[in-house]
């Protein structure tokens, strides 16, 4: 199992990413279990929290598999993948309860644009985030960049991207790009009892909060799907193959 799911207690639910060895990178796999839990999410009355992490101790979601995403070759269907996991993070965004990323190791690229759609991250300390996509030659996509801007403004997520910084814990918080860090000892136990709270009050209340608090606008949602066209451009130039085949081949 690619997504394995956890009921807690009747109100909260912890889905785990389960690709350890290709370090929890999102493949379209993922992508379909992602969906179902969405949609079981969006269902399910009873479930205030979901809480959503990585397997392992040491990374979070490493960002969209390479392997898997490069079989596809032309612009247009780059594009409607890429509308495909941002119909999957609005959705994230606007489900009628709590959402928590229990950032339990790294996040790379495509795992902070996921992240970034929760409403939620709690990170251990010596988590790394890694702003990689300028390596190989790409932008986020998924709407990362609009909500990255959001969190920690404009010159600040240019200079994380620009210069695809590596960051630790700290220094995102001081930024205000995650909320709270982990004391480490026990972190699954310190995130329940930090999302405690939250399951107070039932779903009416936390849609009705939640939509005062973040009324998505259509120039909101027109910037983050303008993503996906800059995204592909780049997906299919000679420079972001290149660095890929040339990552590829550094294990070989």
């Amino acid at each position: 199992m690619v997504l394995t799911q956890k009921r807690i207690s009747d109100h909260i639910l912890w889905a785990n990413i389960n690709r350890p060895k290709a370090l929890n990178a999102i493949d379209f796999e993922v992508l379909d279990e992602l969906e179902k839990l969405v949609q079981k999410v969006e269902e399910d009355e009873d479930i205030r929290v979901l809480i959503l992490s990585g397997s392992g101790d040491n990374t979070f979601v490493s960002g969209g598999d390479l392997k898997k995403f490069h079989t596809i070759k032309e612009k247009d269907k780059m594009v409607g993948q890429a509308q495909r996991i941002q119909d999957l993070l609005f959705r994230i965004e606007e489900l009628p309860c709590w959402t928590v990323a229990h950032i339990n190791g790294d996040a790379y690229g495509g795992g902070i644009e996921l992240m970034l759609a929760f409403d939620f991250r709690l990170s251990v300390p010596d988590a790394k985030f890694g702003f990689t996509q300028g390596r190989f030659y790409l932008v986020p996509g998924w709407g990362g960049m609009t909500r990255l801007v959001e969190k920690v403004g404009r010159t600040k997520a240019l200079e994380w991207q620009g210069k695809s910084e590596v960051l630790e814990a700290h220094k995102v918080l001081a930024h205000g790009m995650i909320e709270h860090i982990l004391l480490g000892d026990h972190p699954e136990k310190e995130t329940l009892a930090w999302v405690e709270a939250l399951t107070q009050n039932d779903r009416k209340y936390i849609r009705t909060l939640k939509e005062n608090a973040f009324r998505i606008s259509a120039a909101r949602r027109e910037a983050l799907e303008a993503e996906t066209e800059p995204f592909a451009e780049l997906w299919v130039d000679e420079q972001h193959l290149s660095r890929v085949e040339d990552f590829m081949n550094k294990g070989k």
